[in-house]
């Protein structure tokens, strides 16, 4: 190893929730550490609407303002912030060779991989400009806007049922809108469904585009052209939200041959632990999480991880 090559304690990759606190808990225990933000600094919930379920926060906070604090709180200890991502990790190496997008080579001693997961889109134009405005992939954070509200979910699978299931105990009418003419859901998700009255499901019916109001400030959505896809029938569906429920990809490409992920990509970490098969490198957040997806749970995790980052270059794991 030259001399020349930086050498760092803790490499984080990415500056979500999860990024953030174990940053916060690897920095406060004195080790050089170094988050590269990715290419969405602050993670999804930069692109959230206000956060209501976080605790500590009785109003309230943006999401990008929550990243702001998270980042500024890891940055007082002592964290370095960098812009990019990274390229490359040779796992195979130690410390652990990684290419950098801006700054080159350098060797870490332990890794957290907090790189997220993204929402799948349905990849419309009008899509991106609702976004935000209406147009949202998690109930759980966002639900809560829309109460005794008309909203729409799209989706046929066990996520799709169940973020309806939780949209018809606070809105007025939910419409489930699915591609095919059967669910994707397990049998047990599916017979749930069907006794909840303001449920109501449009099968084989895809959406064509979104509309609403738009302004130079903002864009509030009023609804959605749907087509039936036997018919060719268009209808357009009026309602003040609109729930993606078509899935996640974990971001976790660079690492894919390198570490055990399941069949989705998402890493594969032992038991209650962040460890992940290869011994110095944890996983923390939504790239490990398909069930929760929620903030204080990745943060959670990170704050795990960097627990375990401490003890591992402790040499008491």
């Amino acid at each position: 190893m030259g001399n020349n090559v930086e050498q760092i304690d803790c490499l984080i990759l990415g500056s979500g929730p999860a990024g953030y606190t174990a940053a916060i808990y690897a920095s406060r225990a004195c080790l050089k550490t170094v988050v590269y933000e990715g290419y969405r600094p602050g993670g999804q919930l930069t692109i959230t609407t206000e956060i209501d379920n976080f605790p500590g926060y009785p109003k309230g906070i943006t999401g990008t303002v929550m990243m702001e604090d998270l980042k500024t709180q890891a940055m007082r200890f002592g964290t370095e912030v960098r812009m990019g991502s990274i390229l490359e990790v040779d796992t195979q190496s130690y410390p652990f060779k990684v290419k950098s997008e801006y700054g080159g080579d350098l060797f870490a001693k332990t890794i957290i991989v907090a790189t997220g997961a993204s929402a799948k889109y349905l990849g419309l134009e009008s899509e991106e400009r609702f976004r935000g405005g209406g147009i949202s992939a998690c109930a759980t954070c966002d639900g809560f806007f829309y109460r005794g509200k008309d909203v729409a979910v799209v989706g046929g699978g066990d996520t799709a049922i169940e973020e309806a299931t939780y949209l018809a105990k606070i809105c007025r009418k939910v419409y489930l809108i699915v591609r095919r003419n059967e669910f994707r859901a397990s049998k047990s998700m599916q017979q749930r469904i069907t006794t909840i009255e303001n449920i109501e499901i449009l099968w084989n019916t895809q959406v064509k585009e979104f509309f609403g109001e738009e302004s130079q400030f903002c864009n509030i959505l009023k609804g959605a052209v749907l087509k039936n896809s036997v018919t060719g029938e268009e209808t357009a569906l009026h309602v003040d939200g609109f729930f993606l429920a078509i899935g996640h990809t974990p971001n976790s490409a660079i690492f894919r041959g390198k570490l055990d992920m399941d069949e989705i990509g998402y890493i594969k970490t032992n038991g209650f632990s962040m460890k992940t098969n290869v011994s110095g490198i944890f996983a923390a957040g939504d790239v490990r999480d398909n069930v929760f997806r929620q903030a204080i749970v990745a943060a959670g995790s990170g704050a795990m991880a960097g627990m375990e980052v401490e003890r591992f270059l402790a040499g008491l794991e």
